[in-house]
């Protein structure tokens, strides 16, 4: 697979601070690390960003491209399956920061903005209490390095 290196100032290529703020690491796949979004605003919610910069979807090609969806729609199964949403939400956005990454959002019908978008960056986030997001971090990865291995 074509590989690009890293962006500077792009937080998910160096690593930054504002990253370890903004999400906690679950785990890297081939193409992919997804991360628990510290807003758990809707429980589960989860980055998956791709392991290398690009700025737009349609610059991966071939095998890459079918490997990163297929590692999203894993990881939306996974948070289907955890959560028990009724619907997982998928932005991608880019506007602030490019570099090529879904937002994966689990929403239930009794959510205040069910029928809606989510909003990206709330007022008021709802921050996960370490204990529940060490339980998610620990169920999603161990789902989804279940699922990679049989693959």
């Amino acid at each position: 697979m074509h590989q690009q290196g890293v962006r500077p100032g792009c937080f998910y290529c160096e690593h930054s601070e504002i990253q370890r703020a903004r999400m906690i690491f679950i785990t890297k796949l081939s193409t992919s690390t997804v991360f628990l979004n510290r807003d758990q605003t809707h429980p589960g919610r989860c980055i998956v960003a791709l392991n290398w910069h690009v700025d737009e979807l349609f610059e991966l090609r071939g095998k890459e491209l079918t490997q990163y969806i297929q590692e999203v729609a894993d990881v939306a199964r996974v948070l289907k399956s955890i959560t028990g949403c009724k619907k997982i939400n998928y932005g991608i956005y880019g506007d602030t920061v490019s570099h090529l990454h879904f937002h994966l959002v689990p929403k239930k019908p009794e959510d205040d903005d069910w029928d809606d978008a989510f909003i990206n960056n709330p007022q008021n986030p709802i921050t996960g209490k370490d204990d529940v997001n060490n339980r998610l971090i620990s169920q999603i990865r161990q789902e989804l390095e279940d699922r990679h291995e049989t693959l």
